[in-house]
């Protein structure tokens, strides 16, 4: 069968969205357009119901009850408000002052915790980056030995936007919990895809993002824990008081309606879609390895998200190779922010060589992809790979049984 190109191998940048969800949505943009906060008229209830039901199927997906379920625009605010806000209210000292706190969380944690962490160490707190290991997985043992008498916050993702990596979120947060310490996850690439329970998992604040797991742009959740411990926050948005009082603001009735649905359908589908995507996760890892030597999956081998793969390819210049395979959707290894010809810090954070780094790919599958999609990937990559090594001296070198490490080079 004739593959329809280009394919799109990016579903941990987006998901297309839902027919299903689609669906869902329309009539809220037309009969049912009423404003939520409108309490005195058909239209405003009907707006209120849907953004009500939505709620409800958000908090079924993760183990929630349905009030602990905060709308937002989507996981970077829901990380703002997670990080930032539970930073002002367990702060141990006034604004302005040193000795505000101590935060833990990670190097290759998305720049939506990063940078936010970042701007509560100029605020006066103490925040700890933990490096990670090779293997990229974050674990209790390493969070416990960061911790202090004053920490006040743990944030660290459940699995990794660009290698996949799976980090022991729930033995952090027992740790938490047993140290009286708050914890925030960022589950943006987890929720939808993979079992969520946070009562299981010991978690009182969890992001996560419509548009990754096949709903809309523009809207996202948190999940703030209500009881044991009852976690509060202080707002970032301050207005008409709407998301009880925690994200002021018009509420996206059609985007979270679509949010909703897509939490519903995610929850019916999981078991299908999780073995259906490491099925073919280990199609394109195979058939590449199989295919080539100096082929370097990164992340932990094992402790990895079924849909994405991050692969290297040794003596390949990395926009080169993208240039190769203009017919895959696809990331480079050159940072989240694709306007930057820097490596990954993500990939640098691992221990990834520059050229490594440079050369590498994230191909991430979704509801949508076929067999016959990847067996395309894999060969349009192989054959451009195979191209750019004949045209690389060090390859040649290397095919030569040259220790190349051992080469003293000459600057002139």
């Amino acid at each position: 069968m004739a593959v329809k190109t280009p394919i799109y191998l990016d579903n941990a940048a987006t998901t297309r969205c839902d027919p299903r969800v689609v669906e869902a949505m329309l009539p809220y943009f037309s009969e049912k357009f009423g404003n939520a906060g409108s309490r005195n008229h058909r239209f405003g209830w009907d707006a209120e119901d849907g953004i009500e039901t939505a709620r409800e199927q958000a908090a079924k997906l993760i183990g929630a009850d349905a009030k602990e379920v905060i709308f937002t625009s989507g996981a970077t605010e829901s990380n703002n408000l997670a990080v930032k806000g539970a930073a002002e209210i367990y702060a141990k000292a006034p604004a302005g002052q040193q000795g505000r706190g101590h935060i833990i969380t990670c190097t290759i944690e998305h720049k939506a915790v990063l940078d936010p962490c970042k701007r509560l160490q100029r605020e006066g707190f103490d925040v700890t980056f933990l490096e990670p290991p090779a293997d990229g997985v974050i674990t209790a043992e390493m969070v416990r030995a960061a911790m202090r008498p004053d920490t006040i916050l743990v944030s660290i993702m459940w699995a990794n936007n660009e290698i996949g990596t799976i980090n022991e979120v729930p033995e952090i947060g027992r740790l938490c919990h047993e140290k009286g310490v708050i914890f925030h996850t960022d589950g943006t690439q987890w929720v939808g895809k993979m079992p969520t329970d946070v009562e299981r998992d010991c978690i009182d604040l969890l992001s996560w993002s419509g548009h990754k797991m096949y709903g809309p742009k523009g809207v996202g959740a948190l999940y703030v824990r209500r009881r044991k411990p009852r976690v509060r926050l202080e707002a970032l948005i301050d207005g008409g008081g709407q998301e009880r009082g925690m994200r002021s603001g018009t509420q996206n009735v059609t985007g979270i309606v679509g949010f909703g649905k897509a939490c519903e359908l995610c929850m019916a589908e999981m078991e299908h879609d999780r073995e259906r995507l490491l099925k073919l996760r280990r199609r394109l890892e195979d058939g590449l390895s199989g295919r080539m030597e100096v082929v370097q999956v990164n992340g932990h081998r094992d402790r990895r998200l079924p849909h994405i793969s991050n692969i290297s390819f040794g003596f390949v210049e990395g926009e080169s190779l993208m240039m190769g395979i203009k017919e895959i959707a696809c990331s480079s290894g050159s940072a989240c922010t694709s306007a930057s010809l820097e490596p990954s810090y993500v990939l640098k954070g691992l221990g990834v060589g520059d050229e490594l780094a440079h050369s590498s790919l994230r191909l991430s599958f979704g509801r949508w992809t076929t067999e016959e999609e990847v067996d395309f990937a894999v060969e349009s990559i192989a054959k451009a790979v195979e191209h750019l090594r004949k045209l690389s001296p060090l390859y040649d070198l290397y095919k030569e049984g040259v220790d190349l490490s051992t080469i003293e080079w000459q600057h002139h």
